[in-house]
C-alpha cells in the first residue's frame, strides 16, 4: 500500500516535530512549572493567530471543490471562533485580562509572519495546498496534547486544562479526520502541486517551532 501524503509530510518533518516536544515551553507546560508571563504571551498571541486562522478556514468554504469538504471548513470556524476563541478569553478573564485588553493585544513578527504565510497560500493556492499549510498545527497539537498526557497532567490547572483539551479524543477524533481528508484531496494532486506542498507543510511546521519559541522568549519588535 503507498504512503499516504500526510505519513509522508510527517516523516519529512520528524526532526521539527521531535524538537517542538522537547522545546522547554511545552516541556514547561507538561511540567507544570512554565513561569505565567510566557504562557499568558502565548495566549495572547495565539488569539490573534485564531483570528487570521478563522480567516483562513473561511476561505477554505470558497475554495472547497465539493460539499464534504465545505461542511468541514464551516465547521471549523464556527468551533475556532466559537469554541477555541472562548477558551482563549476565559482564560485571560481569570488572569484579569479583558476582552478588549486581550484583543488589543500588539502581533509579535512571528504571530504576523506565520499567519500571512496561511493567508498568501489560502488566497493564491489550492485546496490541497491549504489544507496542507494548516496540517502542522492541527495535527501538531494532538501530538503534543497526547505526548504531554501521557505524563501525567500536572497541578497548574491552567495547563492541565490546555493538555486535557488538546489530548481528549473529541480533538483526536478532528484530528483524525482533518488528515483522512487532507489525504482524500491530496490523492488528486499533480506533481508539481505535491512539490509545493512539501514546501507549503514544511514552511509551516517550521513557524510551529518558531511559535513556541517566540513564546517561550516573549518576542518583541526590535523597534
Amino acid at each position: 500500500m503507498p504512503e499516504s501524503t500526510s505519513a509522508h509530510l510527517l516523516q519529512m518533518t520528524n526532526a521539527i516535530r521531535e524538537q517542538i516536544l522537547a522545546h522547554p515551553f511545552v516541556r514547561g507546560i507538561g511540567e507544570g512549572n512554565l513561569p505565567r508571563p510566557p504562557f499568558v504571551y502565548y495566549i495572547r498571541q495565539d488569539y490573534l493567530y485564531l483570528v487570521e486562522y478563522s480567516r483562513v478556514l473561511a476561505l477554505g468554504v470558497a475554495r472547497a471543490h465539493d460539499l464534504e469538504l465545505m461542511e468541514l471548513f464551516a465547521e471549523l470556524v464556527h468551533a475556532t471562533l466559537h469554541v477555541e476563541m472562548e477558551l482563549h478569553r476565559g482564560y485571560c478573564e481569570r488572569l484579569g485580562i479583558s476582552r478588549e485588553n486581550l484583543e488589543a493585544t500588539p502581533v509579535s513578527p512571528t504571530t504576523h509572519a506565520y499567519t500571512r504565510h496561511l493567508l498568501a497560500v489560502a488566497h493564491g493556492g489550492t485546496i490541497a495546498e491549504l489544507m496542507a499549510a494548516l496540517l502542522p498545527c492541527q495535527w501538531g497539537y494532538w501530538e503534543i496534547g497526547q505526548a504531554l498526557a501521557q505524563s501525567g497532567l500536572p497541578s497548574d490547572p491552567f495547563y492541565a486544562e490546555w493538555i486535557t483539551m488538546y489530548s481528549g479524543p473529541e480533538y483526536g477524533e478532528l484530528a483524525a479526520r482533518l488528515r483522512a481528508t487532507f489525504d482524500r484531496v491530496a490523492a488528486r494532486a499533480s506533481n508539481d502541486e505535491l512539490a509545493r506542498i512539501d514546501r507549503i507543510f514544511l514552511t509551516s511546521a517550521r513557524y510551529e517551532w518558531g511559535f513556541w519559541d517566540a513564546s517561550q522568549r516573549m518576542e518583541s519588535w526590535p523597534v
